[in-house]
């Protein structure tokens, strides 16, 4: 076909054809991103965490008045808890993977360097990575001789003096990799603060972060040798069978209440109901987006629908006049669809640099990955087949008109 014809026309209708290409390329720029958003938001939400999800239990609880040894109130707790039928393993954490609050740390190579060389999760609990079922892949777990109480080592920090401290930890893959890249991490150390070093004795395959907010960084963690007392700010992770949870939750949480009525349970609920949680933003955000492409395709449909509508309208005369002339109905559906394509495939050109300088922006500002070529490919797709279908009624209308209607008055 020829394309003189159609763009002759295309010039003598500039104001509505550049109105509809802007349409288009607000559309696809938004269209692009938005996909891109969507499928970064799945993938954060198929995170794995690097423990047994479907078999943990978290409780958390509040003392209505001072408890005089915390470190004895926590040691007869997971007493306790050990004691409810179908538990298999319990310990006392102060973050649990995905819960959308943890403790970060400046780690270093060398205490003489200025800079960190990153930051990193950390976690304290006894008996932590083998109650939440993260797998050994080098070394060996911590030793329950090698643990101290949280207050020593805050009052040994305090003052400088290192001894006593935790001396070892359990680190990530995915840190140790960052740390020390195709090196054996075993027996090598880590600096938390100038004075305070640590030795790697075992890598866990994978143990994400409390806050795993980004996805580059939320595999970086590691667990020191501290136990905290009692408090309302720490956790008892247990382990049962994940049929079994919800019995042994209420168990566990009348047991607790059982040993000392004078507390309060502030949270109680399985680690899927955690996870569901933690993802509810991101769900969220996929839906509003989804909605948004919904909205925008189906406005644009409509623009492109109601200005072939209207150009049909207009040009019924010299359709007919072609007609007259020995166009067939197939001829006048096809220009009206190339007319269509040319003019989407314009729109799609300048969205598509759109998109870039919008992904470039959201790079710089939210910490966005660089946009896939995949996706400007799914939108051009997506936006060609959409202009087709939405010409393809009026082009239908058009196709339908007489030669008769040549001789009739515009």
């Amino acid at each position: 076909m020829e394309l003189r014809p159609i763009l002759s026309t295309l010039r003598r209708h500039q104001t509505t054809s550049w109105l509809l290409i802007l349409q288009i390329a607000l559309t696809c720029a938004i269209v692009c991103n938005a996909l891109f958003m969507i499928g970064h938001r799945l993938q954060h939400m198929h995170m794995s965490s690097g423990i047994d999800e479907h078999a943990l239990v978290q409780i958390q609880l509040a003392e209505i008045a001072p408890t005089p040894d915390i470190y004895a109130r926590a040691r007869e707790d997971l007493a306790v808890l050990r004691q409810v039928p179908g538990v298999q393993a319990v310990a006392l954490t102060n973050f649990l993977p995905m819960e959308g609050r943890g403790s970060n740390s400046n780690l270093k190579l060398d205490p003489a360097q200025r800079e960190r060389t990153v930051t990193a999760g950390s976690y304290f609990g006894e008996d932590l990575p083998q109650t939440m079922g993260a797998r050994l892949v080098a070394g060996r777990y911590l030793a329950p001789d090698e643990f101290v109480n949280a207050d020593v080592v805050v009052k040994g920090l305090a003052k400088g003096d290192t001894k006593g401290l935790p001396a070892v930890t359990v680190i990530t893959q995915a840190l140790a990799d960052r740390l020390w890249p195709g090196q054996n991490p075993l027996g090598k150390t880590i600096y938390l603060t100038d004075q305070l070093g640590v030795r790697v004795v075992g890598v866990l395959a994978d143990l994400v972060r409390g806050n795993a907010y980004n996805d580059a960084t939320a595999h970086y963690s590691f667990i020191l040798p501290i136990f905290m007392g009692a408090g309302k700010d720490w956790s008892y992770v247990i382990r049962t069978r994940p049929q079994d949870r919800e019995s042994v939750l209420k168990a566990a949480v009348a047991a607790l209440k059982k040993a000392d009525p004078k507390r309060v349970v502030t949270q109680q609920r399985t680690y899927d109901e955690l996870r569901e949680k933690f993802f509810a933003d991101d769900r969220a955000m996929a839906g509003i987006l989804v909605g948004v492409i919904v909205a925008l395709l189906t406005v644009t449909t409509l623009g492109i629908v109601g200005l072939a509508s209207f150009w049909v309208g207009q040009r019924r005369r010299s359709i007919g006049v072609r007609r007259a002339l020995g166009a067939t109905r197939g001829d006048i559906l096809r220009y009206f669809q190339t007319e269509n394509f040319l003019l989407v495939s314009f729109g799609i050109v300048l969205g598509m640099l759109l998109a870039y300088g919008i992904n470039v922006f959201l790079m710089m500002h939210y910490e966005l990955p660089r946009l896939p070529g995949i996706y400007f490919l799914v939108g051009a797709l997506a936006l060609w087949a959409i202009g087709q279908l939405a010409v393809l009624g009026p082009a239908l209308r058009a196709s339908h008109v007489p030669p008769v209607a040549a001789t009739r008055s515009a």
